[in-house]
């Protein structure tokens, strides 16, 4: 490129987007694109920017611009559920969730781009719950223009994608909520409401609800009827530690299978996970109703992709899983589960 004093560069094209501080909206916007011809009237404008001096095109042979080096490589990083916006900004690349789904990225691989320092591409946390049209990570180079030999080795690194989305593959849900008092109509049921709404969220629609006694017999002719009914089956009550509870019990009598009670997240310690013949099953402890977020929140779009946590993952769970009860909850934009 050629670097020449504004007065002289009339009647040649900008090499790089011009940005500038918006005094209304107090944020960065293209005051001239990349290509833009300049113009004698355009000079009072570019020194009111502080610009002296101005880059103009060509690009030096063998040199990639980053308009060109972000959109050649967007469609290597980006693999299933993620496309890459088809214009740049600021010679930027936004990808964006495609479908509801829960967002994967490489990390190791995305810090091996990252490591080189031409490339920057930032992303959100891996198995962050997403939807459509959510910005989920951009790919620039801070560099004006980066060589071929750069660029050949960020596509090395891209040979397979660095991020793309798991779909929610379990659409059906099904509740049973177990509590002789909220049997009987003396304790009025928030659950079901409650863990509707949550699903409705993810684009789960609820096909089975049912309010039952603590009564073991009861509850495994409930959860038998709700594993019919749906893929995912959430069970509630009954799941603490007191001698009385008989909601594992009865489960078990139907043949699910828990790979431990309860798990390391505050709130929510009772909350656990099971399983039966591709179904996934959940017991759901009180705290679900009286806490905005709970363990539950942090593994139930997990699980909807079909993805059951192993044990040592569901141990790790306790590093970053004590909730900070922050007023008002901003879940998931925050450090809650985050491990």
């Amino acid at each position: 490129m050629e670097k020449l004093p504004v007065e002289k560069a009339i009647g040649r094209s900008l090499a790089h987007d011009l940005t500038e501080v918006n005094p209304c909206y107090r944020r960065k916007c293209v005051a001239f694109c990349r290509g833009h011809v300049i113009r004698e009237q355009d000079l009072d404008v570019l020194k009111q920017m502080g610009k002296r001096h101005l880059y103009v095109g060509p690009v030096d042979t063998g040199q990639i611009h980053e308009d060109q080096a972000a959109l050649a490589l967007a469609p290597y990083l980006a693999g299933e559920g993620i496309g890459p916006d088809r214009v740049t900004k600021e010679g930027k690349v936004n990808f964006r969730a495609l479908n509801a789904g829960l967002f994967r990225v490489d990390i190791e691989r995305l810090a091996e781009l990252n490591r080189m320092a031409v490339p920057s591409m930032p992303t959100i946390h891996d198995r962050f719950p997403v939807v459509e049209g959510k910005v989920v990570a951009a790919f620039r180079i801070i560099p004006l223009t980066c060589s071929e030999r750069v660029f050949d080795r960020m596509k090395a690194v891209a040979e397979t994608p660095l991020i793309w989305l798991d779909p929610y593959v379990i659409q059906r849900a099904a509740i049973v909520v177990t509590g002789s008092e909220v049997y009987s109509g003396v304790v009025e049921d928030r659950f079901v409401p409650r863990l509707r709404y949550k699903l409705q969220q993810l684009g789960v629609e609820t096909t089975f609800s049912a309010i039952v006694p603590d009564d073991r017999r009861a509850i495994a002719e409930a959860v038998t009827k709700a594993e019919q009914a749906a893929e995912l089956v959430l069970v509630t009550g009954g799941t603490s530690v007191d001698p009385d509870d008989v909601t594992f019990q009865a489960m078990a009598d139907v043949g699910v299978t828990f790979q431990r009670r309860g798990n390391p997240v505050q709130p929510g310690n009772h909350m656990s996970l099971g399983s039966k013949s591709q179904r996934v099953f959940c017991s759901v402890p009180a705290a679900a109703l009286h806490f905005q977020t709970t363990a539950l929140d942090l593994f139930l779009p997990r699980l909807l992709t079909g993805d059951m946590p192993t044990d040592e993952e569901l141990a790790s769970a306790g590093h970053g899983g004590l909730c900070h009860f922050c007023e008002p909850c901003v879940y998931p934009v925050c450090p809650f589960g985050r491990f």
